[in-house]
């Protein structure tokens, strides 16, 4: 496993290569129908979406290119203490490098420095390289959806003490 990487937050230059990668990787798990992430309108405009308070995003660099993201942000209609890991996409070329653990602990600290005490994620059945990675992270499976962030499409839920 190469670390030859660098996870840093956001920038608005970054915008549109955080668009292509989740609108090229959710189609990949057959998340691009309604009640996907992929549908959000912040996807043209993460750096924007994660400079209110409470959120935070990062970005996987390699080689001068973007190849990944994540970050936090609150639970949409959850409570105060309840923050969301969102839109964590990472190309192919990403994958097996150690990105996601990296990229999980990174947001696990800002959720940590935002205030937030537990740490809530959706996902769907089929990505299981990505609930590997959650279970590793300390996330537990859950019965049922928290909050209200549309993305009914969803069928896997996990949530984490912070």
């Amino acid at each position: 496993m190469t670390t030859n990487f660098l996870i840093r937050p956001i920038e608005p230059a970054d915008d549109a290569a955080v668009a292509s990668i989740i609108r090229t990787v959710m189609p990949e798990f057959g998340a691009d129908g309604p009640g996907f992430a992929i549908h959000d309108t912040e996807v043209d405009h993460m750096a924007g979406a994660y400079a209110r308070p409470g959120c935070a995003y990062f970005v996987v660099e390699r080689d001068g290119a973007v190849i990944g993201g994540a970050g936090v942000a609150p639970l949409e209609g959850g409570e105060p203490d309840v923050c969301e890991l969102r839109k964590m996409y990472f190309l192919p070329q990403a994958r097996g490098i150690g990105a996601g653990t990296a990229m999980m602990q990174r947001c696990l600290d800002a959720a940590r420095t935002l205030g937030y005490r537990r740490c809530y994620l959706e996902t769907l059945t089929g990505m299981d390289a990505a609930q590997a990675l959650y279970r590793r992270s300390g996330f537990a499976p859950i019965c049922a959806a928290m909050g209200g962030t549309g993305h009914h499409g969803c069928d896997r839920y996990y949530l984490r003490q912070l």
